[in-house]
């Protein structure tokens, strides 16, 4: 039978027995955050005594006092029994980029052959999983296990469920024997703290009333959606993630008709049951589109605080992947799982707040005067051009290596976006003329039948890494397979050094006499002076940029992962860190570690694969063809197309017999020496199979062909 009909015909197939479908109220008073352990259920389960306790743990940082624990671990166990739950689990984000759980029961045996139902204080605040095999770059040997899960009582626990009951899940940090921190939360939540304690000093001076200030971030998931049958025939998708081989389909991107067009109904009814259980878990998902390649989606939330709006990504990529299964479906979160059409990220809209609900970056109606917002505007200016490199390490992957510098994803140079708008705003400043130039106004459409609409007063760029989008910077050079924990806490960090030295300088001023507008004016001329090389508002995928940014400007262009990731432990990065306590010499330097290693991992299966699959099944595959042909009365068309699969099947030979080389030599002992090995050697030498690869697909039989193609794979039904 056709491979193409036997999958629409499974497609007809795909629909999905839902127990309840909901009203749009049912949906915003039934089950929102309906499995999540909220304030207020803690609120009518503990004592006053004790909820207010653990609201200035939550709300003010105050440290956690033990001895509610007992009374916080009763109200949680009985709530996640009362939803179902039978075993519990500190739910944590090693340095894998995923996450992790190990599940224990609330049921205890007795010696009376009875069970009872027990969680006590000690098993909420910590427990102990084996710490061994989960990456540490060096801070634990192999022999050394011991490894701590510690409670995070800022993230909200949640109940995960499957088909045959539930769990309760903890967000927890997770540290070595010694203390060291072998996760990316720990280091996140260190960088909140950093960031709240350079920018309160600040605030102080503009007189504006603060309590505590933390990030804010809403992180946009891209990602492919393809069948399942067709997932399971493709080895390399399997192994990793990514399509190793497929010649460029007649039609991909080009009619540009995919882009907010109307959504499959299939991928629809999956888009809904994923909604419907992310609303549950109190994730505010609140776009859905597809995107630019056939076959591709995005899912959207708005604001959350950072450390809340981390683990609700993990757990975001977590739903798509599971429930794309019930509509014979595989959600895809490689950066590039198809070559020569858009990649996938994952742009991270970023912001700082107060917990009055002020937004530090909203620059209002006179952004001009708004002397608030260009003192914190100033500030991000200046983090990024002095940390351009950390911002690009914190993306650095292989699989991102595909996407980056790509023509639908922004360049490896970071440079700042701004708009017209303010960017004429700071260039007035900078002049000395002051006062603000362009105004929106509202945008006619020729029709009088059409509404005047309000015009913001800058367009937008979509080829920016780091982009002002009205209230927010979104960065958007951010891999979709990638947890959002590290660039989040690079972003804190290196704002929170900025805002610290500006608010030194700041400070200065004021005990010189100067007024607050005057003092800050000169600062925020100054730091734009400074500054500005890194402000770019045109085309970021333009050769001209390349070359003006580099040689012209002085930014850096770190064009590959491994170019950056050399850079982590400079004694500028090391020190800035260490300063602000988020991650120590030995933290930083095991993070590089890891990050060569998975590197080299990565690209060493990518390459393994691309040997295996061409010289076992393509190049069969070919040979058969050239048998079938070499039974064929000769004429002029077998025997051009015999020469022509002849040549491409040698081609392929020699590329595999290369290939199979680079892969058994490794490069060297120290894990440096084989990733450099990996990009310099292996790659090229698994592009040179799939070129051949690729010429065959074009000539062999499509009944000798052994995988799908992108043809068949693309086109979501």
């Amino acid at each position: 039978m056709n491979q193409d009909f036997e999958v629409v015909a499974a497609a007809r197939n795909w629909r999905v027995d839902v127990e309840q479908h909901y009203t749009p109220s049912q949906m915003i008073g039934e089950v929102f955050g309906s499995d999540v352990l909220t304030l207020e259920t803690l609120r009518q389960r503990l004592s006053k005594p004790m909820f207010k306790s653990l609201q200035a743990t939550l709300e003010r940082g105050d440290p956690l006092d033990p001895k509610i624990a007992d009374a916080v671990a009763l109200a949680m166990k009985t709530w996640a029994m009362d939803k179902g739950a039978t075993h519990y689990t500190h739910w944590f984000q090693p340095l894998t980029g995923g996450t992790a759980e190990k599940h224990d029961s609330f049921l205890s045996p007795s010696s009376d052959g009875t069970a009872l139902a027990q969680f006590s204080g000690s098993e909420l605040i910590q427990a102990e999983p084996d710490a061994s095999s989960f990456p540490s770059g060096g801070l634990r040997a192999t022999f050394e296990a011991r490894g701590y899960t510690a409670w995070d009582p800022s993230s909200p626990a949640f109940i995960m469920r499957h088909a045959n009951g539930a769990t309760l899940c903890i967000p927890t940090a997770f540290a070595s024997w010694t203390g060291e921190a072998l996760d990316l939360k720990t280091p996140l939540l260190r960088s909140i703290e950093a960031l709240n304690k350079a920018v309160v000093p600040a605030l102080n001076l503009f007189e504006t009333p603060v309590g505590r200030v933390s990030s804010s971030l809403g992180a946009e998931q891209e990602y492919f959606l393809i069948d399942e049958d067709y997932f399971y025939r493709r080895p390399d998708l399997v192994m990793t993630g990514r399509t190793l081989f497929g010649a460029k389909p007649p039609r991909g991107q080009e009619l540009e008709d995919h882009y907010f067009g109307a959504i499959p109904d299939r991928v629809l009814s999956f888009m809904t049951d994923a909604e419907t259980q992310l609303y549950a878990l109190g994730i505010p998902v609140k776009t859905r589109h597809n995107e630019v390649a056939p076959g591709q989606f995005e899912i959207a939330p708005i604001y959350e605080q950072s450390n809340v709006a981390a683990d609700h990504q993990q757990l975001t990529m977590q739903i798509l992947r599971n429930t794309a299964r019930k509509y014979g479906l595989v959600a895809l979160m490689h950066e590039k799982p198809f070559a020569g059409i858009n990649g996938s990220g994952k742009h991270c809209n970023w912001s700082m707040g107060t917990d009055l609900g002020d937004n530090l970056l909203e620059p209002g109606a006179t952004p001009h005067e708004n002397l608030q917002f260009l003192f914190f505007c100033s500030a991000v200016i200046k983090a990024v051009d002095d940390h351009q490199d950390l911002l690009r390490i914190s993306v650095a992957s292989a699989s991102n290596d595909h996407r980056l510098g790509a023509n639908e994803a922004p360049p490896a140079i970071i440079s700042i976006f701004l708009g017209s708008e303010l960017t004429e705003i700071l260039d007035r400043i900078s002049s000395g003329q002051g006062g603000r130039g362009q105004v929106a106004g509202f945008l006619g459409l020729g029709s009088s039948v059409l509404p005047q609409i309000p015009r913001h007063a800058g367009d937008r760029n979509r080829t920016s890494p780091f982009a002002f989008t009205g209230n927010k910077f979104e960065f958007r050079a951010v891999g979709s397979s990638q947890s959002i924990s590290f660039p989040i806490t690079v972003l804190n960090t290196i704002v929170a050094d900025a805002v610290q030295a500006l608010t030194a300088d700041l400070k200065a001023k004021l005990d010189g006499g100067m007024d607050l507008q005057s003092a800050v004016g000169e600062l925020v001329r100054a730091t734009y002076d400074a500054h500005k090389r890194v402000v770019f508002n045109g085309d970021g995928y333009a050769d001209e940029w390349h070359q003006e940014a580099e040689h012209g400007r002085g930014l850096l262009n770190m064009r590959t992962s491994l170019d950056a990731i050399a850079h982590l432990t400079d004694a500028k990065n090391a020190e800035l860190f260490a300063r602000y306590s988020v991650l120590s010499d030995r933290e930083l330097a095991a993070r590089q570690e890891i990050m060569y290693d998975i590197y080299f991992k990565t690209v060493n299966i990518e390459g393994e694969t691309t040997e295996s699959v061409a010289a076992t099944q393509i190049m069969p595959a070919a040979l058969a063809y050239l048998a079938e042909l070499s039974g064929i009365k000769q004429g002029k068309a077998a025997a051009a197309i015999s020469e022509e699969v002849a040549a491409a099947a040698d081609e392929m030979y020699d590329a595999v017999c290369k290939l199979r080389e680079e892969n058994a030599a490794e490069g060297g002992e120290e894990i440096h020496d084989k990733a450099h090995h990996m990009q310099s050697n292996v790659l090229p030498a698994m592009q040179a199979v799939r070129l051949a690869a690729d010429k065959l697909e074009k000539v062999v039989a499509a009944k000798h062909w052994p995988m799908p193609t992108y043809r068949q794979m693309l086109f979501v039904k």
